[in-house]
């Protein structure tokens, strides 16, 4: 399953820094906004009230306790003045309509009116004057209950307060009681709400610079923290590439720094330890060399003497010729394993390189098998004119090897196929026996690797198909090996027809 992208860490810094941010503003901003906010209409509706109750009392004495509509429009017409409308209520009897706000001739509006509202020159909307209608329900019920009352309400030129009074009458001695008037005041709120407004547009401006500000903290912080971990990258792509005197120049005393400590630690370690395993495996490989060319003198001597033992042992009695046969035997197998050590030590020296020829390659798989006499013993594909530049002795070592490890430990019968194209030749070794256990095929081209621990002795060296793959990397090929769908282990060796030269270039 396909992993996510994820965003880089600057993308999550800069992101953290702005969410914070946002998140910040927005609750600041947002609460002093909204404490503002209610300071402003709770400021508006205090002086409202207050001024209509200051107007109130001009009221009293009542010339007449049961006024008719032009009593009521005088009563309303005090307590208004330019800014706001009121009217006066008494039974179903009620003020005159108030004027409103005139709408002028439609050359001079300087506005865009609301819906079938023009404007004044002034800007406001036009509205009708304050009519019963237009109160609250719920508030005329208060009032009704000789309750004193407020609420905000919105219309279409904008935030209203309408206070609501009921006209009480005292007399002397005797406890107040409702006159049946009802007053009603509309307060605009228009001036507040543009101060609102205007403290919101603040907001969004604060907001706005504490972002922008936030951004560029979280780039500078950002440069601050991913310079280092940029540099630790860098020098950890260059140690992963064997560049073990790689290290990361320590700043300041934070935990980047202690980062870059331990990070240049780790580093001095690893260069003691990779330098101490070299040394080991350079004198591993050096006795291995000496060791093996120190024996081949000894070994051509005692090949000399097993030679003379092999014609006699037919004529020496039974445990005598057996022990013959059985020195002879050994001994070849010790100058094989002395021989193939002495070839993989030139791998690992560096030193093993090329004879190429031009050969005809199925003659060379045939001369291959011919000369080991498994001419009847293998299957063949062998396509005729497929030409390339090869080293001829090495190509047989691993067609030799992979025939043999077939022959020996795989089931009749063993093919053996050749496929050709314009730039590479492939040669596949089959056999159809049980095939490779899954856990073994990692291995098969490990140096002394056995399938089987139970197995301690084998034919070969165990450096056959180690060789076989040093020769094939030679090539600039490759050797693989897999199990068939229907069973049977089946090696495939890649060489391109046009063998470089250790340098590189054509041979």
């Amino acid at each position: 399953m396909a992993s996510r992208p994820s965003l880089g860490l600057r993308a999550r810094l800069l992101s953290a820094f702005a969410l914070l941010c946002v998140v910040t503003a927005a609750a600041v901003a947002g609460g002093m906004y909204v404490e503002a906010r209610n300071e402003i209409l709770q400021r508006a509706q205090d002086t409202a009230v207050q001024a209509m109750r200051s107007r109130l009392d001009a009221l009293f004495p009542l010339r007449n306790p049961a006024p008719d509509a032009g009593e009521l429009g005088e009563i309303a017409g005090t307590v208004a003045d330019g800014n706001n409308d009121a009217v006066a209520v008494y039974h179903e009897t009620r003020s005159p309509a108030a004027p409103g706000l005139p709408c002028p001739p439609l050359g001079r509006q300087r506005c865009q009116p609301g819906p079938g509202l023009p404007c004044l020159p002034s800007g406001r909307p036009c509205r009708p004057g304050l009519d019963t209608e237009m109160i609250p329900k719920a508030l005329r019920r208060q009032v009704a209950d000789g309750n004193m009352a407020w609420q905000r309400v919105v219309w279409q030129d904008g935030p209203h307060l309408i206070i609501g009074t009921p006209l009480l009458i005292a007399e002397r001695g005797r406890p107040a009681r409702a006159s049946g008037i009802e007053v009603y005041v509309a307060h605009s709120l228009l001036p507040e709400q543009r101060s609102i407004d205007r403290l919101a547009a603040r907001a969004w401006l604060t907001g706005g610079a504490a972002l922008a500000f936030a951004v560029v903290l979280a780039l500078l912080a950002t440069r601050g923290v991913l310079r280092p971990v940029r540099e630790l990258g860098r020098a950890a792509r260059l140690l992963g590439q064997g560049e073990l005197r790689t290290r990361i120049a320590v700043r300041g005393s934070d935990e980047l720094a202690e980062v870059a400590r331990t990070f240049n630690d780790t580093a001095a370690e690893l260069e003691r330890h990779v330098k101490q395993l070299r040394e080991m495996e350079a004198d591993a490989r050096r006795f291995v060399a000496d060791v093996s060319h120190e024996l081949r003198t000894p070994l051509a001597a005692l090949a000399a003497v097993a030679d003379v033992l092999d014609e006699e042992a037919a004529r020496l009695t039974e445990p005598a010729g057996r022990a013959a046969r059985l020195v002879s035997q050994e001994t070849l197998s010790l100058t094989a394993l002395v021989n193939d050590l002495i070839e993989i030590s030139r791998f690992d020296s560096g030193v093993a390189a090329l004879a190429l020829n031009e050969v005809d390659v199925a003659e060379l798989v045939r001369a291959t098998l011919r000369a080991r006499g498994w001419t009847e013993q293998v299957r063949t594909e062998l396509p005729s004119a497929v030409t390339a530049r090869l080293d001829p002795r090495r190509v047989d070592v691993i067609l030799a090897n992979l025939v043999g490890n077939a022959l020996r430990h795989g089931e009749p019968p063993v093919s053996l196929r050749l496929r050709a194209d314009a730039d590479w030749i492939a040669l596949e070794v089959r056999d159809h026996g049980p095939g490779l256990d899954e856990a073994v095929l990692p291995h098969v081209f490990d140096r002394f690797y056995k399938a089987s621990a139970a197995r301690a002795r084998s034919e070969g060296s165990g450096l056959g198909l180690a060789i076989a793959q040093e020769n094939a990397r030679l090539h600039r090929g490759d050797l693989t090996v897999t199990n068939a769908p229907d069973g049977g282990a089946v090696f495939t060796l890649r060489l391109p027809r046009r063998a470089l030269d250790p340098d590189g270039g054509p041979e």
